[in-house]
């Protein structure tokens, strides 16, 4: 990773992949606030996908810190984002699986910063996944994004650390048949 500026490649990656998800979340969001009922499962794949409109006040899986908790996880993720912002700047040229991760991760954090600011009641959940009685946490596309964008960019960075280790491994043995060879 360098310090060096992305190239426009990785900023169309970068704002194109952010963009898509935080004006997906948006209008979905909106969408599902306009046409369904709080708490009241609309059927889109027989018992296993619903929609169904729900409000977090907290995190992730409805964490909560209390009153305060729109407050402090809104900030949390205003962090993120400048967080995740600085990660894409700091991306080598041509990083386009790195810079699209980032993208996603900071299109949902985005979404669901818009939604604490918002929304009082708090973030719009809806996609509601299980069978029976036996349900996923309601969530929506910003949190898909996110969590898309975690795991492609804990894969990306471990390609990079195994790449770099064969580098180094590499270098080593090179110094290691110099001295033997004493050329």
């Amino acid at each position: 990773m360098s310090d060096a500026r992305p190239t426009s490649s990785n900023g169309r990656v970068f704002w194109g992949a952010a963009i898509t998800v935080l004006v997906l979340d948006v209008v979905t969001k909106l969408l599902v606030q306009g046409t369904l009922h709080e708490l009241v499962p609309k059927r889109i794949f027989g018992e296993y996908a619903r929609f169904t409109l729900v409000y977090n006040r907290g995190a992730a899986f409805s964490m909560s810190l209390g009153a305060q908790s729109r407050w402090i996880f809104g900030s949390f993720a205003a962090i993120a984002l400048f967080i995740l912002w600085k990660l894409y700047r700091q991306s080598s040229p041509g990083a386009r699986a790195r810079a699209l991760a980032l993208g996603l991760a900071w299109g949902g954090a985005a979404g669901n910063l818009i939604d604490r600011i918002r929304e009082p009641r708090g973030v719009v959940d809806f996609i509601d996944i299980g069978v029976g009685t036996v349900r996923f946490w309601t969530f929506n596309v910003a949190d898909s994004a996110v969590t898309i964008g975690a795991v492609l960019l804990a894969w990306v960075l471990w390609r990079e650390d195994r790449a770099t280790g064969a580098s180094k491994k590499a270098t080593t043995d090179a110094a290691r048949v110099e001295e033997r060879t004493g050329t």
